[in-house]
């Protein structure tokens, strides 16, 4: 017989219902907080590493994420998109809510994690209800801080919030293993197995084995030498998921182009960089205001900025120290911090992000702990300290949710970036993409200029800027842009191609088809290009080129109706009818409203004496366009060679 179970006090009741209170309150409040954005549009990075990522069509090949993306070297979180897209292919809604339910698991875990640590004698031994009260509050604010939009609606910063969350579970698993769980040997194994995936998510990760040892001294053994003589085989297995990561990182060769020591940015000028951002970073954790999506290629600034700022990183840093030897339980606070800022904000460069709020996604938790015990200090835990609480959470929830809009769309976020960093040129260049998409090219060539005022040498922009000329009409000035294109992209296939229309519209026809060739030659596989080709070689009477040039246009892209349709003039103009009235009828088929097109099509079929299907091509044209005058005309054109037998 088993022995009965023994009745849980009415103490341990009323906290476990407190306590799922609370994390049903703070799930609800992320939801809540969140709600708004779960239709947003891909926005910066997205595009490459879900819409434009086949490796996450399949879950074979989504543990080898593509080179070059933010996805890059990052299994994991490759295979966190590849479920994405099983469920609801490239619709936002599901990348959304998924990014919600990490963030609001990451809440829980710290909830779970600042409640059994404040009832540590190490940390001031609080009662229970004292201890749920306070990492309640932490919960809180930090998972409704706006500082957080960024990793939960930038959908591919799900690198941020899942490797966070996946940071929190291995420091929640080690302590219920530390605290003898009657589970110890599981929660040991959880620990290691979200440690590993997060090694899988993203580098930063790297400091959690350090962090989790760290918390062992502080809280748990009161030293080094205990710690590591009491659970040494954990934090050596937790330290052994340091041997994918570097395997990860050698096959993957990190991120050339946009991270490393090869990225173009030189590690001092970083450095500096970095004293300024994370200044930044603590203002913007105290008054989250302005948030900016992209800081751009900020570098260092104005050298007394940077010696301020470099020596309030050194206060805080010596201060950490100095708290870790005197006041351990705040001196983690301040390693917690430092540690996992130091791979994204110390001297390795990452170029194409050298401020970037999503990295503040875990270190806000350290920052946000200080300011409510310090609160909880002045106010006591009475009314007054749940009052102010509660009016915090409401007005962080508020901002979140108005910052969640500004990922709607590109629209929406590139125009908020240039509102709040006017000095950013990408974000000019980007707003000039997306009106330039939306056919308003007079528009997009004043950002992309706006673009070029601050960045002379943005070669991206001198290209755009080209472009846009070239679809305004003016292809003087294009060429000007686009040569300033080619000085810095010479081996741009598309920077040759637009310089080809450029010329072809000042009627240069052999320089067009010159710079046209090149393109071809640099990227054989871009049907536009080749169509461009054919439109120059037409124009200059070169038919037989032509007609090759419309045929691999076609070949490489079979929709292409515009493409077919000139390619059966050339053909006609060649006498190859019969090939000229099968790329008609496929561009009859491809444009079923066009009348043109069946009137062109029926012309061509009078000629090789198609009389019959040629009477249906007009008969069609005419339904499409019943005033279409010349397609009557010669309606009645050909039925009367077919009254009279096929002879005029």
């Amino acid at each position: 017989m088993t022995a009965p179970s023994m009745p849980v006090p009415a103490p341990a009741r009323a906290l476990r219902t407190a306590l799922l209170l609370v994390a049903l309150l703070v799930a609800a409040s992320v939801v809540a907080a969140y709600r708004g954005g779960l239709h947003g549009a891909l926005v910066f990075d997205d595009a490459d590493s879900i819409a434009e990522n086949p490796s996450i069509r399949d879950f074979a090949t989504s543990l080898s994420p593509p080179p070059g993306a933010t996805v890059s070297g990052r299994p994991f979180l490759n295979l966190s998109f590849a479920l994405n897209y099983a469920l609801s292919g490239t619709a936002t809604w599901g990348y959304h809510a998924l990014n919600v339910a990490i963030h609001a698991a990451a809440a829980l875990l710290l909830l779970g994690i600042v409640r059994r640590t404040l009832a540590l004698p190490a940390a001031g031994g609080l009662a229970a209800a004292d201890a749920l009260l306070v990492a309640a509050a932490v919960s809180l604010v930090w998972a409704l801080h706006p500082l957080q939009v960024e990793s939960v609606e930038y959908i591919v910063q799900r690198a941020e919030s899942l490797m966070g969350f996946l940071y929190l579970l291995t420091l929640y698993a080690y302590i219920r293993y530390a605290g003898g769980a009657r589970a110890a040997p599981a929660w040991a194994a959880v620990s290691f197995g979200a440690c590993l995936l997060g090694m899988a998510t993203k580098e930063a990760m790297a400091t959690a084995p350090l962090v989790v040892f760290l918390y062992d001294r502080t809280f748990l053994a009161g030293s080094f030498q205990a710690a590591w003589r009491s659970r040494r085989a954990v934090l050596l297995v937790l330290a052994a998921t340091w041997i994918p990561l570097g395997i990860q990182l050698a096959y993957t060769g990190g991120r050339p182009g946009s991270a490393g020591f090869g990225s173009g940015v030189a590690w001092w000028a970083y450095l500096a960089a970095q004293m300024k951002a994370i200044v930044l970073y603590i203002r913007l954790a105290a008054w989250p205001r302005p948030l900016v999506g992209d800081y751009g290629r900020i570098l260092a600034g104005r050298p007394l900025e940077v010696a301020v700022c470099a020596l309030l990183v050194a206060a805080l840093a010596c201060g950490t120290i100095y708290a870790l030897v005197r006041r351990p339980a705040l001196g983690f606070l301040g390693a917690w911090f430092l540690a996992i800022l130091a791979p994204t904000s110390s001297v390795v460069p990452i170029s194409t992000e050298i401020i970037a709020l999503h990295r503040m996604y875990l270190p806000l938790a350290a920052l946000v702990v200080l300011g409510v015990l310090a609160l909880r200090s002045a106010l006591g835990s009475g009314s007054s300290f749940k009052a102010t609480i509660a009016v915090a959470a409401l007005c962080l929830a508020f901002a979140t949710a108005r910052r969640v809009g500004v990922y709607e769309n590109p629209l929406s976020f590139w125009s908020d970036v240039a509102l709040k960093a006017p000095w950013n040129a990408g974000a000019w260049n980007n707003l000039g993409v997306i009106h330039a998409e939306a056919g308003d090219e007079d528009r997009a060539a004043g950002d992309f200029r706006r673009a070029l005022e601050i960045a002379p040498d943005f070669a991206t922009a001198h290209f755009n800027m080209g472009k846009a000329l070239v679809a305004l009409g003016q292809p003087r000035a294009a060429l000007v842009e686009l040569g300033n294109a080619a000085k810095f992209l010479p081996t741009d296939p598309e920077v040759h191609h637009q310089l080809g229309k450029a010329l072809a519209m000042e009627h240069r026809a052999g320089d067009a088809v010159r710079e046209l060739h090149t393109s071809v030659m640099l990227d054989a596989d871009r049907a536009d290009t080749w169509f461009d080709l054919g439109g120059v070689m037409a124009e200059a009477g070169s038919l037989q080129d032509a007609a090759y040039a419309y045929g691999q246009s076609v070949k490489l892209s079979p929709g292409y109706a515009e493409a077919r349709l000139d390619y059966g003039d050339v053909l006609a103009q060649i006498d190859r009818i019969p090939e000229a009235i099968e790329q008609y009828g496929e561009a009859a088929r491809l444009e079923p409203e066009a009348a043109d097109i069946r009137n062109n099509l029926g012309f061509l079929l009078v000629e090789s004496g198609r009389l019959a299907e040629a009477k249906e091509a007009f008969e069609a044209a005419i339904r499409l366009k019943p005033d279409y005058a010349e397609a009557r005309e010669n309606l009645d054109h050909v039925e009367r060679l077919i009254g009279s037998g096929g002879h005029p």
